[in-house]
Formats: C-alpha cells, sequence, structure tokens
C-alpha cells in the first residue's frame, strides 16, 4: 500500500489548526472569566527552557504551511513571527488554514521522488517525501500542537481530550 501524501497532509493540518483555534477561544473565554491580561497566558511555558504559548502556535502554523510547501515542491510561504495577541494567532490558523486548502491531489503527483532536506541549527535533514511526512512533519506538527494545549490546561484553562480530538 503506498502513502497517500495528500490524503495525510493538508487535511490532517487543517483539523489541527481548527481545533487550535477553538482552544484558544476556551483560553481566551478562560481570560476573561479570571480577568486575567492576555500576556498571562500567551507567554506561559510548561518549563523555562520550553518556547511559551504564542511561539507554540506560531510553530505548528509553521510546521503545516511548511509541509504541504515542500511535500508540493513549492516555496515555503513566509510569516512574520510578529503577533501578540489572541486575535492575531487567530488571524495567523486563518491565513494558514487558507493556504491549506488551495492544494489539491495533483499538487503532490510528484512527491514521490522528491527529497525534502532541512537545515537546525546543529545539521541538515534528508528525507524521502514519505519519510518527511511521518518521522518529521507530522509529530512536529502535533507536539507543538499539544504542547499549546498542556500549558493551556497547566494554566487552569478547562479543556478536555475532545477539545483537542475536536468533532470525531
Amino acid at each position: 500500500m503506498s502513502l497517500s501524501i495528500y490524503a495525510h497532509s493538508p487535511a490532517q493540518f487543517i483539523r489541527g489548526l481548527q481545533n487550535l483555534s477553538s482552544i484558544l477561544k476556551k483560553a481566551e473565554q478562560f481570560l476573561h472569566e479570571k480577568q486575567l491580561a492576555e500576556s498571562t497566558l500567551l507567554e506561559a511555558r510548561l518549563a523555562p527552557d520550553m518556547f511559551p504559548l504564542l511561539r507554540q502556535v506560531q510553530i505548528t502554523s509553521d510546521t503545516a504551511k511548511g509541509a504541504v510547501a515542500r511535500l508540493s515542491g513549492q516555496e515555503v510561504p513566509a510569516m512574520p513571527d510578529n503577533e501578540a495577541s489572541f486575535a492575531e494567532l487567530h488571524q495567523r490558523i486563518e491565513k494558514t488554514i487558507a493556504y491549506l486548502q488551495r492544494f489539491q491531489a495533483g499538487d503532490f503527483a510528484d512527491a514521490d521522488g522528491r527529497t525534502i532536506k532541512l537545515q537546525s541549527k546543529s545539521r541538515e535533514f534528508s528525507f524521502t517525501a514519505e519519510g518527511y511526512l511521518l518521522t518529521f512533519a507530522i509529530p512536529n506538527f502535533y507536539f507543538h500542537l499539544t504542547a499549546a494545549y498542556a500549558i493551556l490546561r497547566h494554566q487552569g484553562v478547562e479543556l478536555g481530550k475532545m477539545d483537542y480530538l475536536g468533532q470525531v
């Protein structure tokens, strides 16, 4: 059985981003009810050496748009990481979803033969398209989405598994 890159990327990322947007709305409601500043949650982190909520959301967005662009052989669209509010995070998520929705199955027709290269601070990674999707893009997307969920949960936002999973 061969993996359908299209079936396992845009739709999955869109669903995760929609769920993240709903989670952020619950966080906003929490702030309103507790009369707290947005920065209380936007700057919250699980550990001192981890990224705060704001950055977790940005990376979730970056991973989704970057994966789909790379897998389809397109340039990764740039989004400056200048969000400073929940409203701006929602705009970023909406913009990312709109980008992902433009893709069709045919956009990934040549993905199987594509090599995906990523440069980190310490090394370069080289993947087949399938390897990139399954061992980096999807796990990285859900890592940062889960970190955002966990930060909010840790701060007292009432979230449950169904908020994370969305409509099943």
